[in-house]
């Protein structure tokens, strides 16, 4: 599993890198996003699903741990899970049934790695950080069927 790294110079290249990646997703995707808070994880989420053309205001999920957007022009419902407040809590992760909706959409996990990257063995973690600049580094971490799509990212990107 090769890493793949971007330099996203403005929060617009970050949504952009966002919208190709949700371009790409189709249900059972699961996509881990990781980095300290204010590194463009939300950012990210809201170009997803634009890629994804699902509708509705994306924002954080942090009070709520999930928002679930209908499926859009993709035909793939886009599930928004923050996992920052379980705190290691496997039992409300099982409790929001993931596995099950994993099948029929595309889910996005907010700190879920160590958690959530246990739903399948096909996932793919990216990793933000936000440098003194405003600058993002995000890096492509692929886990299964994920290491022979990141090739196709990385070309969009």
């Amino acid at each position: 599993m090769e890493a793949v790294t971007f330099r996203f110079e403005t929060p617009e290249d970050t949504m952009a890198f966002g919208r190709a990646l949700g371009a790409s997703l189709r249900a059972g995707d699961l996509v881990l996003l990781a980095g300290p808070l204010g590194a463009g994880k939300t950012t990210l989420t809201r170009g997803i699903a634009d890629g994804l053309g699902v509708g509705g205001r994306v924002s954080s999920p942090t009070f709520m741990l999930a928002r679930v957007h209908p499926a859009g022009s993709a035909g793939v419902p886009l599930i928004h899970v923050d996992a920052y407040r379980l705190g290691g809590d496997l039992s409300q992760l099982d409790d929001l049934d993931l596995d099950t909706e994993l099948e029929r959409s595309a889910v996005v996990v907010e700190w879920g790695e160590g958690t959530a990257d246990r739903l399948s063995d096909d996932y793919l973690v990216v990793r933000l950080d936000r440098r003194d600049d405003d600058v993002r580094v995000v890096e492509l971490e692929p886990h299964g069927a994920w290491a022979s799509r990141t090739a196709d990212l990385r070309l969009s990107a």
